[in-house]
Parts: C-alpha cells; structure tokens; sequence
C-alpha cells in the first residue's frame, strides 16, 4: 500500500468525475468511524439480549438472522435501487435510518420499555439499510479511485475495518460494563451521524449508464445474476463467499454465548476475545497486496480459504482461563482468511464488472453470499439448543472447510491470478 503524495485530482480515464486523493480520505474516514460504531454494537447488542433480556442461545440468534436477512429481502432489488437513485444522497439516508434506529434502543432502556421483539426490529431495520448502503459503497469506491489502485485502496479500507474490529469490541465490552449494553449503543448512533456529514462532501459520482428503455427491474437484476453465475471466477468466489458467511453467521450468534455460559469469560474480556478476529482481519489485509504480488491472487485464494478453516478448529478446544488462548489464536486465523478472500474477490469484481453492471452484480453476489449468514446463525442456536454450545462449535468449524473445497474444485485451482 502507498500513501498519496498530494491531493491534486487525477484526470480521468473513463469519462467519470476526476478522482482526487482527498476524495478516498473522506471516504475512508466515514467507513472507519462508522465501522467503529458498528463493532461496538457487535458486542453490546447480543450482551443487551444475554445480560438484561436473559435470552437463550437461539434467541439471541434472532438478532445475528434478523440483520442479515435484510439481504434476502432486498439484496436483489438493492442493486436496482442504488443504480436508479443518487448514489450519495441514497448513502446519507441509510447513516441517517441506522442512526435513528440504533438510538431506540437506550431510550426504550430509559423508559424500561425494552424487549427482545425490540431488539430484533431494531437489527432487521439496520440489516435493510445496510444493505443499500453496502451494495453503494461498493459502487462508489472505484468512481473516486483508478483500477490500478483498487486493491490497495480496498486493502487499506478492510484493514481500517479490521483495526475497528480489533478495537471496536474490546471498547464494546469495556462499555457495556461501565455504561450498560443499551446506553452503549448511543456511540454507534454517533458514528452513523458523523458518516452521513463526511460523505456529503464526497464530491457527486456521474450517474451510471441508462439500460434500455423500459426495461423492467426484473430484466436489470436478472442482467446482473447472469453475469455472476456465468463468470469462470466470480461464480466459485461467491460460492466460497456463501460458505463462509454461513459460518460467519454461525459464530456471530454463538461465540458471545459461549464465551459468557460456557467458558465463564468476564463480560469485558468477551469484547477483547471476539475482537481478535479483527487482530485476523488486519494481519490479513496488510499481507494481501504483498502475497498476491508474490505468488498471484488465485494462488493467495486458495493457500488464504484452506488456512483460516485449519485454525478456526482451535476455538472450540478452548477452555477458561489461560485455555482462552486458544480461542483468541482460532480467531485470528479464521478472521485472516476471511478478510483476504473478501479483498481480492471483491478488487475483482470491481475491476472485470463493466460500470453500468457493477450495482446489480455487486447486489447479485451479497444477496447470495450475505443471505447465508441468518441461515448459519439459527443453525448454531438450533443446534446448540440440542447438543450444546460446545458441540454446536465443532460442528460449524467442520463445516468451515466447503469454503476451500469450493476454490479447489473450481477453475481458480488453475489460476495464478484471478484476471
């Protein structure tokens, strides 16, 4: 990765607005900040559920199904909907709804009104906005950046991520103790607020190229899923996506139980265990612009899949006290092979995706891949329900390993790099 030498605009390429470096800073720091509100409630919403609510294991998968389900309600159309709306006014709404939503749940704790159905409203409401937001931002990016930077651009942005996640849920933790899980969550409130300001002076991207008239939304996402299903690479990525969001979902929903009911972990420590994913995530996208150089991005694909599943085993023989190390150590690899498979999937498709395609193929593959993660967090509260949260563990990181058999099996498994 490499710092931008000053902040004069780059002509343009391709007929878009001129890109500039300070353009990506203001970009950057709304994700960041955002993404730190993000992690906090992360930890403090399914601790609100466990610690005030006294809600069971598939309870509190409730709240992990009910934010990604948004993506099989509206992943398809999401597409559609940031293609047809102004890209950056469509971004500072959705800040603006995950603001609101998030701040209900203190004031509902303030007037002792709160309960479970509230809390999953309240992650069904984020999981929607999300969803545009996501499927925009994924847009934006290479409309303020060139191609050849796209990957280090995206490598900085998902390390940035990494780093909140690193930090995000330990501060999470840190507050639910002193503040109360609900009061906690004014802080995301805040981040979403602060996003929505930056980005509206995010300069305005040109608007994407018209399809032809009268074709229907139907006909525009049907565009974009052929697209996807027919590309020799993007189609075995998404599968491998899909997989390992099943088991994202999974552990989203059960790690924080099994951290407090099972290895009696202190609620302040549960923030700093599940945050060493993020350890994961940045080591992983510091390294993915070197490996890919190296050794190619097919190869970094397929090596990054088979590693993260290998460790992620390490988590279910933890045990409390200096046992937790095991499970920090299974964290962190898992969340380094997530992290490098989303950067190089994604800097693909951002740069193989002609532009007036790149919305709905960018819904096309979250809709897919996202839609996995509700199904993989009423699998583990299921299942965890019946033989345990332990058993439950074990289970899903034996499942971890279809994402790697996904790339090995396809194509890919001949590529150096994935273009």
């Amino acid at each position: 990765m490499t710092t931008p030498q000053d902040t004069r605009p780059v002509p343009p390429t391709d007929g878009r607005q001129p890109r500039s470096a300070s353009a990506f800073w203001r970009y950057w720091t709304a994700s960041t900040i955002s993404s730190v509100g993000d992690a906090i409630t992360t930890v403090a919403l399914p601790l609100v559920a466990v610690g005030v609510l006294h809600a069971s294991s598939l309870e509190v998968s409730f709240l992990t199904a009910a934010q990604y389900a948004a993506w099989i309600a509206i992943g398809l159309p999401a597409g559609v909907i940031v293609q047809r709306l102004p890209l950056r006014g469509t971004q500072v709404a959705m800040d603006l709804i995950r603001a609101v939503a998030v701040l209900s749940v203190p004031l509902a704790a303030a007037f002792d009104i709160l309960h479970l159905a509230h809390l999953v409203l309240v992650a069904l409401v984020i999981g929607l906005a999300t969803v545009v937001f996501d499927v925009g931002n994924s847009t934006f990016l290479p409309s303020i950046v060139s191609k050849d930077e796209l990957t280090a651009r995206n490598s900085l942005t998902s390390a940035s991520v990494s780093a909140t996640q690193l930090g995000g849920p330990s501060l999470g933790g840190v507050l639910v103790q002193l503040l109360g899980g609900a009061m906690s969550l004014l802080f995301d409130a805040v981040s979403y607020l602060v996003s929505a300001v930056l980005l509206c002076s995010l300069p305005r991207p040109a608007p994407a190229k018209k399809s032809a008239k009268g074709e229907s939304t139907l006909g525009l996402i049907k565009e974009g899923w052929r697209f996807v299903s027919h590309h020799e690479a993007i189609r075995p990525c998404v599968a491998a996506a899909t997989l390992v969001n099943f088991t994202c979902g999974a552990f989203m929903a059960l790690l924080p139980v099994f951290l407090v009911r099972t290895l009696d972990a202190p609620t302040g420590l549960v923030g700093v265990l599940i945050a060493t994913e993020g350890l994961g995530s940045l080591i992983g996208a510091t390294l993915t612009p070197r490996l890919a150089g190296r050794i190619g991005s097919g190869r970094t694909l397929l090596v990054s899949t088979l590693f993260g599943a290998s460790v992620a085993v390490l988590m279910p023989l933890a045990e409390s006290g200096w046992g937790l190390i095991l499970f920090a150590l299974g964290n962190i690899g898992f969340g380094a092979g997530v992290v490098v498979l989303s950067i190089l999937t994604r800097t693909h498709r951002q740069t193989v995706t002609p532009p007036e395609l790149l919305p709905r193929v960018m819904a096309t593959v979250r809709f897919v891949s996202w839609g996995a993660v509700p199904f993989g967090a009423l699998t583990a509260g299921a299942v965890a329900m019946a033989i345990g949260n332990r058993g439950s563990l074990w289970l899903i990181c034996a499942l971890a390993f279809l994402a790697p058999l996904a790339v090995w099996t396809s194509p890919i498994r001949r590529m150096r790099d994935l273009t």
